[in-house]
C-alpha cells in the first residue's frame, strides 16, 4: 500500500525515499522489492545482535463484529507451527541462535517478531520467512491458541482499568471497530473457524502491505539479497488490501457498569485527531500536561493535594483515524463522585485555561524522554521502523513527530483544548450497591 499524503507533521516534512537516511545519529537504508514489499535497515554496531519487526497492514481497526479479534488469533497461530515444524520446533529453532520469536496484533498493525544474536541474522530471517510464509493451520494447534486467547480475554474483563477502558472505547467509537480490544471478544472468538483464519491470512500477506525492519549488528546489502530470496517470489495481487470503515461523529455519553471490586475507576473520554492531523502534536502535548507524569495536574490534585487517586494518568495512542484523549482515576467506592467531580474539573480548567511556559515545557520534555527512552533497544527501533512505514506515515515519522512536539506553543495547546476537549464520554466502574 502506498504511503498516504495525509501523514505529514510540519512543513517540509518528507517520507523516506529510495536510498538513505541520517536520523539522530542512524541510518537507515531502504529498499522496495520487486513485489511491493519495503525492507528497512538500520545498522548499529554497538551489540552483537540484531532485530527483526514484520508487519503488515491488519489488525482490528480493518475488522467487523463478526470477525472481531481474527488478526491477533491468526498471528498467534502462525507460531503454533509451519508445514515443517511444530510449535515446538519453532522455538527451539530460535533458541538455538540464541533468540526468540513472537507475533500478534493491534488495532493497526499485524507483526511477526524476533531476535538473536547478529551471527545468527540469515538463520533468523529464514526463521521469520517460514512462519509468515509457510503457516501449516493444524486443526488441534488452532484450538490450543482459541483457549488461551479466550483466557486472555477473561483475564480482560477481571482487570478493572481494562474493563473501563474497554466500556469507554465502545463509548466513543459505538460500531466502529476502534470500539474493541485487538484481542477480539468471547463471542466472535468462539465462532472464528479454520477457514476464516486461512482467508484472513490470504487476504493481508499480501507483499505490497508489507514491511520488514531490521535494525542490529548487520550490513543492509545483506539483508536486502536475502529478503529477496525468501520474499521475491510472494506474488502481488491485483486490487486493494484491506479498508477500515469511516468513523462516525462524536457524542457525548455517561455510562455506569457495576462489577465487584475494591475500587471504583473513572474514564473520561473524547474523540481526538489521527496522526496524519497537524493538531496531533499539541494533543499529545496537552495529555501529558494533564496526566503524564507525577508533576501532570491530575497527579498533583487528586492524588497529591486531595488523596482520592490509587492511580491517576491521561493517555493518547498511535491512531490513523480519531486517536481518543483519556483521563482515569481508580478511588475509594466511597470517593468516586468527589473523584469524577475532580477529573471533570481539570478537564474544564486545561479547555479554558490554557498551559503556562514551565508546564508546557515539563509536558514537552516527558513526551521527548518518553520517545526515546522506549527506542533504545534493537527491537523497539525495528518495530518502530515498521510500524510508522506500514501504516502510511513514513518510517521517519518519530524523528519528525519528535521535532513537532519541540514546536508546540501555549496557543498550540489551547487551541487543541478547546477543539478536542468537548463531547465526553465518561465510563464510571463501580462495585454494586
Amino acid at each position: 500500500m502506498r504511503p498516504s499524503s495525509r501523514f505529514v507533521l510540519g512543513a517540509g516534512a518528507a517520507l523516506l525515499v529510495i536510498g538513505s537516511v541520517a536520523a539522530e545519529a542512524d541510518v537507515v537504508s531502504r529498499h522496495v522489492l520487486a513485489n511491493g514489499m519495503r525492507v528497512l535497515v538500520r545498522e548499529n554496531h554497538g551489540a552483537p545482535v540484531v532485530a527483526i519487526s514484520l508487519q503488515t497492514r491488519a489488525g482490528s481497526h480493518f475488522e467487523t463484529a463478526g470477525t472481531a479479534g481474527v488478526t491477533n488469533f491468526l498471528q498467534r497461530v502462525l507460531l503454533r507451527g509451519t508445514t515443517k515444524r511444530s510449535a515446538v520446533r519453532l522455538a527451539e529453532a530460535a533458541e538455538d541462535i540464541g533468540g526468540q520469536l513472537d507475533a500478534g496484533a493491534d488495532v493497526e498493525s499485524a507483526h511477526v517478531r524476533a531476535e538473536a544474536l547478529a551471527r545468527h541474522s540469515e538463520a533468523l530471517l529464514e526463521l521469520v520467512a517460514e512462519v509468515v510464509l509457510s503457516p501449516a493451520f493444524r486443526p488441534e494447534e488452532v484450538e490450543k491458541e482459541r483457549r488461551l486467547v479466550l483466557s486472555q480475554i477473561r483475564a480482560r474483563a477481571d482487570s478493572p482499568f481494562q474493563a473501563g477502558l474497554d466500556g469507554l472505547l465502545r463509548a466513543l467509537y459505538g460500531p466502529h471497530p476502534y470500539a474493541w480490544p485487538s484481542l477480539g471478544t468471547r463471542a466472535s472468538l468462539e465462532r472464528l473457524t479454520r477457514e476464516a483464519l486461512v482467508a484472513r491470512y490470504r487476504e493481508i500477506y499480501r507483499p505490497d502491505g508489507m514491511v520488514l525492519a531490521v535494525s542490529g549488528e548487520i550490513e543492509s546489502k545483506r539483508v536486502v539479497k536475502t529478503a529477496e530470496r525468501l520474499f521475491g517470489k510472494l506474488a502481488r495481487p491485483g486490487g486493494e488490501g484491506p479498508t477500515p470503515p469511516p468513523v462516525g461523529e462524536a457524542r457525548t455519553v455517561r455510562r455506569v457498569l457495576e462489577r465487584p471490586a475494591h475500587q471504583a475507576h473513572v474514564m473520561v473520554g473524547y474523540r481526538g485527531p489521527g496522526l496524519g492531523d497537524p493538531a496531533y502534536p499539541a494533543v499529545r502535548v496537552l495529555t501529558a500536561v494533564l496526566g503524564g507524569g507525577m508533576a501532570s495536574r491530575l497527579f498533583v490534585e487528586l492524588r497529591d493535594k486531595q488523596g482520592l487517586a490509587y492511580s491517576v494518568g491521561a493517555l493518547t495512542p498511535y491512531r490513523t483515524e480519531s486517536a481518543f484523549i483519556a483521563a482515569y482515576v481508580g478511588t475509594a467506592p466511597a470517593r468516586l463522585a468527589t473523584a469524577e467531580a475532580s477529573v471533570m474539573r481539570e478537564l474544564e480548567r486545561l479547555r479554558t485555561g490554557g498551559v503556562g511556559e514551565p508546564e508546557l515545557a515539563r509536558a514537552k520534555a516527558y513526551l521527548l524522554g518518553t520517545l526515546a527512552m522506549d527506542r533504545r533497544t534493537n527491537a523497539r527501533r525495528a518495530w518502530y521502523l515498521a510500524f510508522f512505514e506500514v501504516v502510511g506515515a513514513g518510517a521517519d515519522f518519530p524523528e519528525r513527530y519528535a521535532r513537532a512536539i519541540e514546536a508546540v506553543t501555549g496557543e498550540d495547546v489551547a487551541a487543541a483544548a478547546a477543539r478536542w476537549l468537548v463531547h465526553p464520554s465518561v465510563v464510571v466502574l463501580a462495585p454494586p450497591r
